[in-house]
């Protein structure tokens, strides 16, 4: 009997999120992440992409890049979750058991769908995308077909806001076109692997002999994604658990003897586990080393910080930190980091604005200074509560004033009012608050 996996998508969904629950920003350029110096992109809605904004850019780019009706908040994990768990009850109501990969994303086999024809899936797909615009408010692009590779790329093809089913039986022709890094585990080394030998589709590589991709890609490897590339997908969807622990490692051809050319592999390592931390939205406190010497003999150290951070400078420091000189240790034939303790951002401290402090004054004073608003304590995007009229966020503070549009999902565009950035009426709210 035909087996069905479909994969959803919440479309851009840090910024949906803040669109929804802020319906001001419906329809704005709307970007989410850190307005620090190191701050960059969480997440950008699709009207602020149409100005070249994505995710994972320098926010200082991106701030150059926005129009004027463009806004930038701080990421709302607490909020994410919540609509994250909302959507997921939709789906587990008629797919009961899920593959979350992230908190936007995930793979289902709905039972209902074994042996069902393309109509009835198209069918089931675009209810599902209805229920779930129609009970939480976020749109969900969906990709269904014969395993989990083709309900990805599928997914993607249907962005944003769509759907696509691929019918039993034409796999193998719907991916041939494609370019051969639309297919997971296809990264820019295989890639260029493949380039060297002429292979720039799906379709090319799906025409490969199995000794052609195996002499290319490597054993296992290339055996899999050869077949993969011809349509091939048996792997089961399964409850992947949270995530305890990412990481990167890597055998050299040859081993390495000296500590600088170890600090530099070292940090190329770290920056792949850090990808795995961003995909997987979460930040860690621990990170390990691992260390494999010429005699296969392993050693792995590690060290816990003070503070969960995915700030990709301060994990790979703390991996060059552990390293043992090779000059001592013995050459290392393989490396590894890992970042384990993870939790979610809550308070990621790459997202918190630090107040300007107040400068001092001299003890000796020829006349009276003018005194100066002390500086705000609000910031752009901080959700707030008012005794009169209730929930909201902060559209803007300086100058002793603090802007608060109140508004939540169920609202519609709410009105703005400005008051004393020291009104005792004025209290911090609970991101949850906006999603009554």
């Amino acid at each position: 009997m035909a087996r069905w996996v479909i994969h959803l998508d919440l479309d851009a969904f840090y910024a949906s999120a803040e669109q929804l629950t802020r319906p001001t920003l419906a329809g704005r350029p709307v970007l989410v992440g850190g307005t620090g110096p190191r701050g960059v992109v969480a997440g950008a809605s699709y009207e602020s992409r149409a100005f070249g904004i994505k995710s994972a850019m320098p926010m200082a780019q991106a701030r150059r890049l926005l129009p004027a009706n463009g806004v930038i908040v701080p990421p709302r994990f607490r909020v994410y979750e919540r609509l994250s768990q909302e959507v997921f009850g939709v789906v587990t109501s008629v797919a009961p058991l899920l593959e979350k990969i992230s908190l936007d994303e995930a793979f289902a086999e709905p039972p209902s769908l074994l042996g069902a024809s393309f109509e009835t899936v198209s069918e089931f797909c675009a209810s599902l995308r209805a229920r779930i615009r129609a009970e939480t408010g976020l749109v969900a692009s969906i990709g269904a077909g014969n395993g989990k590779q083709i309900a990805k790329i599928a997914s993607d093809e249907a962005k944003p806001d769509g759907l696509l089913v691929v019918p039993q039986g034409t796999e193998r022709e719907f991916l041939a076109p494609l370019p051969v890094r639309a297919l997971w585990g296809i990264g820019p080394v295989a890639e260029g692997k493949l380039r060297f030998i002429g292979v720039q589709t799906l379709g090319q590589l799906a025409a490969l002999s199995e000794q052609d991709a195996v002499a290319t890609l490597g054993g296992v490897v290339g055996r899999d994604l050869r077949r993969l590339a011809t349509g091939f997908d048996d792997r089961p969807v399964a409850d992947r658990g949270e995530t305890k622990q990412v990481s990167a490692e890597t055998t050299f051809d040859t081993d390495i003897i000296d500590l600088a050319s170890l600090r530099a592999e070292v940090r190329r390592i770290a920056v792949g586990a850090h990808r795995r931390l961003v995909k997987a939205e979460r930040v860690a406190r621990t990170v390990v080393i691992k260390l494999r010497h010429t005699d296969m003999h392993t050693v792995t150290r590690s060290e816990t910080i003070s503070a969960p951070t995915d700030d990709l400078a301060e994990l790979s420091a703390v991996a060059e930190r552990l390293l043992l000189d090779p000059a001592e240790f013995g050459g290392v034939r393989l490396a590894g980091v890992a970042y384990s303790g993870l939790s979610v951002p809550h308070q990621d401290a790459l997202f918190t604005l630090a107040a300007p402090s107040v400068p001092s004054t001299s003890t000796v004073v020829a006349a009276p200074a003018p005194v100066a608003a002390p500086p705000s304590e609000w910031r752009q995007g901080d959700d707030v509560v008012h005794a009169e009229f209730g929930t909201g966020w902060v559209q803007g503070a300086g100058h002793g004033r603090v802007t608060v549009r109140f508004e939540h999902r169920t609202s519609g565009p709410g009105a703005a009012k400005t008051f004393p950035q020291d009104d005792p009426a004025l209290t911090r709210g609970d991101p949850g608050d906006c999603l009554k």
